[in-house]
């Protein structure tokens, strides 16, 4: 029998870095405050002790500069780990990320790979206002030779960040700051889960709730009230937003009849007007409402709480949806 140890969801991504480098001697980690203060919110700890100033790089406050360095090293054969303090400041390095990452092995005639991870905090936290609290997903997912990871848990954050970076192509691995202290228990022993496939986390057959990241949670808690109604909603968590498994939707779908997608981005041109639409092109005959969303409001992110919580998908706003969506 597998023994499970309880950890935090920054305990699980530690140990998928530190596997990874006793695993393979090419990798390393760069990125702010990541050695001597141990992380921004503690993930890399005890990592620049361990492993030494030349596997656990501290870096200036110059993104671009870091993350160009890091796609030239992942050009030469090693496999960087490179971590925004938010990813909010990974549009200061947007030229890299989008420019070259994923461009160059097309660009060489194959000649170049770029194993890289660009991980860190995503989203909305504690009342950080607008200029740091970007969804980034559906942003960078629109370009071809980026695959983009957004787990909602420590058990799937360890796995697909291992996968992560034994992937010989760039990776952004989309975290949460209010998830770091997250626990749940997994296994001791090394796993892998697998880049582009999503799983059903809860079984249900009234509708389909598809979300990721730290929506995933928020929605767990609108299930329970729903399920006092006497509604019973399928999750899917998505895992992976690039490649989509639109295969796990679909059959969902299909089986419920009824689709609700929730995001913690924006409306317009989000992860679920994309997953929407594959819904509707792959499930139209077995639909019996129209596929509905709760996403952030169409507006900059204000600093005050209460209107904060309105502005983000919550469990009254998934609730209310479904209820409409099912005439209940």
């Amino acid at each position: 029998m597998t023994e499970k140890i309880l950890v935090e969801y920054r305990e699980a991504l530690r140990a998928a870095m530190d596997e990874e480098m006793t695993r393979d001697p090419n990798v390393f980690i760069m990125g702010e405050e990541v050695g001597l203060y141990n992380g921004a919110y503690k993930v890399t700890k005890g990592m620049l002790d361990k492993w030494g100033k030349d596997r656990v790089i501290d870096a200036p406050i110059a993104e671009l500069g870091f993350a160009g360095l890091c796609i030239g090293a992942a050009m030469a054969g090693l496999r960087p780990i490179v971590e925004f303090m938010s990813f909010n400041f990974s549009f200061v390095a947007a030229d890299q990320i989008i420019s070259n990452a994923p461009k160059m092995y097309y660009m060489s005639g194959n000649r170049f790979h770029v194993p890289i991870v660009f991980r860190g905090p995503n989203g909305p936290a504690a009342q950080v206002s607008s200029q740091h609290s970007h969804s980034v997903e559906s942003l960078y997912a629109n370009f071809p030779g980026l695959i983009v990871i957004a787990p909602s848990n420590p058990y799937d954050g360890k796995g697909l960040l291992k996968s992560a970076i034994r992937n010989n192509n760039p990776v952004l691995f989309l975290e949460n700051e209010l998830s770091y202290g997250d626990k749940m228990e997994i296994p001791s022993e090394e796993y892998l889960v697998p880049i582009g496939k999503a799983k059903v986390v809860i079984e249900g057959k009234d509708l389909t709730i598809v979300s990721h990241g730290r929506q995933v949670l928020i929605c767990m808690e609108a299930i329970k009230i729903l399920n006092g109604l006497g509604i019973f909603p399928e999750l899917v968590d998505l895992r992976t937003i690039k490649p989509l498994d639109i295969t796990t939707v679909a059959n969902s779908v299909r089986k419920t009849n009824n689709c609700l997608i929730v995001e913690e981005g924006h409306y317009f041109a989000g992860i679920a007007s994309e997953v929407g639409f594959e819904v509707m092109e792959h499930c139209f005959d077995f639909l019996d409402s129209p596929v509905q969303r709760v996403c952030q409001r169409e507006t900059p992110m204000p600093y005050s709480k209460p209107l904060e919580k309105e502005t983000l998908p919550n469990e009254g706003r998934i609730v209310a949806s479904v209820r409409k969506m099912l005439n209940r």
